[in-house]
């Protein structure tokens, strides 16, 4: 075997049994926790935001993967707005969306809430010990924030992921009605999607000239399309929501070596598929479905990270995504 080889075995090999590691449980569990209507979720921050914090400019909330390693995605955030220079002047949330295998390797608290393998990423309601969609968790975590008395100079609301985080990151900009409250107080709210697996598409077209509907029944189906919505986007139709979403101020932050269609955290699943062979692609075509829905123009853009391919980290940290963080 050649080096070029045994390096792709090797990492390969660490892919694989990180992931296998996740699923039974994740090793460390965040430290703090947010008291939510009802239940409690898992949080950690990069400062107490018990009291007032008047020097606090921008909040970012960052949501983890499927490895629910929150406490990286934390630092990252912090690395990236430390070389930014904002690190004083933002508040950097990192919520845990925990599940039940979590519950076994580390017995929960009652009152903290934990889902069904991966429905968090979806929006659909916990296991346990209330049905609370994970996207009404951060739904309250929007509504603390606006809070005049404990963060009178916020003027920004970045909710940003990075592949299963920027998954929920872009269902949750599509379906959420929770920031009109902040931009009504003054606040900016801004969305950045980094590298997901897949999207939620507003059509039932898909790019991939060898797909068929017949095969893959599932294609338009929540979280791929806009069948049958979770209960969270209730009563929302489908133009109110396309509608709504379209004017978001939405990032979608590509990596431009996320070009591997056998990474084994990608959706090989006949429902991604049918977006694009990998990532980078799945990505582009989403947003040229977007531009040609809408010609007259979107409050979004897509900017590639050169040199960067599915690395949470290097894409936050790298120029691009600082800018997009925090408009650096």
């Amino acid at each position: 075997m050649g080096a070029r080889g045994l390096v792709s075995w090797i990492v390969l090999l660490a892919a694989c049994t990180t992931a296998q590691a996740a699923e039974h449980g994740v090793k460390a569990l965040s430290p703090e926790r947010l008291a939510l209507n009802p239940g409690e979720l898992s949080i950690v921050l990069s400062q107490d935001w018990q009291h007032p914090l008047p020097e606090v400019q921008r909040a970012v909330i960052v949501i983890h993967g499927r490895l629910r390693n929150a406490q990286t995605y934390l630092h990252s955030a912090q690395q990236a707005a430390a070389q930014a220079g904002v690190l004083s002047t933002t508040l950097i949330i990192a919520p845990q969306f925990l599940n039940e295998r979590d519950n076994t390797r580390h017995r929960l608290p009652d009152a903290v809430l934990r889902w069904q393998g991966n429905d968090w990423m979806g929006g659909q309601p916990a296991i346990s010990p209330a049905p609370l969609s994970s996207y009404t968790a951060l739904d309250q975590i929007l509504n603390q924030l606006n809070d005049r008395t404990r963060f009178p100079a916020l003027r920004e609301v970045v909710i940003a992921g990075h592949s299963g985080g920027a998954q929920v990151v872009q269902r949750y900009a599509l379906t959420t009605r929770a920031d009109k409250a902040l931009q009504a107080d003054g606040i900016k709210v801004r969305y950045v999607i980094a590298n997901p697996s897949s999207y939620a598409w507003l059509t039932k077209q898909r790019p991939v000239a060898t797909f068929d509907a017949a095969t893959c029944p599932g294609f338009n189906t929540w979280k791929y399309g806009l069948n049958d919505l979770p209960a969270y986007a209730e009563g929302q139709k489908h133009h109110q929501l396309e509608a709504s979403y379209v004017e978001r101020d939405v990032t979608y932050l590509l990596g431009a070596n996320d070009i591997d269609p056998n990474h084994p955290a990608l959706d090989k699943s006949c429902e991604a598929e049918a977006q694009g062979a990998f990532r980078l692609v799945r990505g582009k075509n989403y947003f040229a479905s977007l531009t040609q829905r809408h010609p007259q123009g979107l409050n979004q853009r897509l900017v590639e990270v050169p040199g960067v391919g599915h690395n949470g980290d290097q894409m936050f940290t790298s120029p691009e995504g600082q800018k997009a963080l925090f408009g650096q």
